[in-house]
């Protein structure tokens, strides 16, 4: 039986998503600058995901919120592309297939308000989460898209949402 749930985030979550983004970040040895770790929306993402063709959703298991991950436009590029944003999890949710249910919720959000690919941009050393993402699909850019301002992610990939 499945004991944690996906769903969209709510203001009262802010707070939860802030420390677990923070906290996986800082446990994976990601620099706290040209980053997540430094984006001023970590701090109330209901409010920066409550946009038309934006979401963030998260999991939830007894009443703790243990991951998450968001779709917004991707800024600065073309308007058919999205960009999977923020998605973490702590170590309690990792290989239990919940990035991949996770994943799965992101991309179907995508494609339900019209983006036709998907971007994201990760660390060459989260290998967990690269594998998750050539599973699902992705494939490697040579170069970044948008302006992301995460100049220190040097991975960039793509999946087209067909």
């Amino acid at each position: 039986m499945c004991s944690f749930k996906i769903r969209e985030i709510q203001p009262k979550d802010n707070q939860s998503v802030a420390m677990v983004v923070r906290k996986v970040l800082v446990e994976m040895g990601v620099p706290k600058v040209g980053t997540a770790y430094e984006d001023k929306s970590l701090d109330d993402m209901f409010a920066t995901y409550d946009h038309d063709k934006m979401q963030y959703f998260v999991v939830e298991e007894k009443g703790e919120i243990i991951g998450g991950a968001g779709i917004a436009p991707l800024l600065n590029g073309e308007e058919t592309v999205c960009e999977l944003q923020k998605m973490y999890f702590l170590p309690i949710a990792r290989g239990r297939g919940i990035g991949a249910a996770m994943m799965n919720t992101c991309l179907h959000y995508a494609k339900s308000v019209g983006f036709k690919q998907c971007y994201l941009e990760t660390l060459p050393y989260m290998e967990n989460a690269r594998s998750l993402y050539n599973r699902t699909g992705f494939r490697n850019l040579e170069k970044p898209m948008g302006d992301t301002g995460h100049y220190n992610c040097t991975v960039w990939m793509i999946k087209d949402l067909d």
